[in-house]
């Protein structure tokens, strides 16, 4: 098989959990093919890169074999290379230490532990440095 679905591929090879949500990634443009922009029928041949966006970050697979039937996880290295550039990681990094900050949409109040931290993250240390005793003892004119 010298050609596949890339909706196919990304989920044979797990990128995707369920062949729907790879479908649908395409359908709102996070799979590109070779830079140009890619639809659920588009195929793919050995050689392409894929890069998906996922936010924050956006990975990038070269295509070794192309299949259409889900294989072990073990077998999922001879299908495809990871080639995400390492500044990508470094946005995944930042995005984790820092993940309370951008809440997903609905998923409510913050607990008390996410206040404290976020109170502790957005608090600049210096400000527990300060004395904010001032003399107004001096006559104004």
């Amino acid at each position: 098989m010298s050609e596949a679905r890339i909706d196919k591929w990304m989920w044979a090879v797990r990128i995707f959990k369920t062949r729907t949500i790879a479908a649908e990634a395409c359908k709102k443009g996070r799979v590109t093919i070779n830079g140009a922009q890619a639809k659920a029928a588009r195929m793919v041949k050995p050689g392409d890169i894929v890069a998906v966006k996922k936010p924050p970050i956006t990975y990038s697979f070269k295509v070794l074999q192309t299949i259409e039937k889900r294989v072990g996880a073990k077998l999922v290295a001879e299908m495809m290379e990871n080639v995400t550039t390492p500044d990508q990681y470094e946005l995944l990094e930042m995005s984790r230490i820092s993940g309370f900050v951008n809440r997903a949409k609905g998923t409510g109040r913050p607990t008390k532990k996410d206040r404290r931290s976020l109170e502790e993250f957005t608090t600049p240390e210096f400000m527990d440095d300060f004395d904010f005793d001032f003399d107004f003892d001096e006559e104004e004119e």
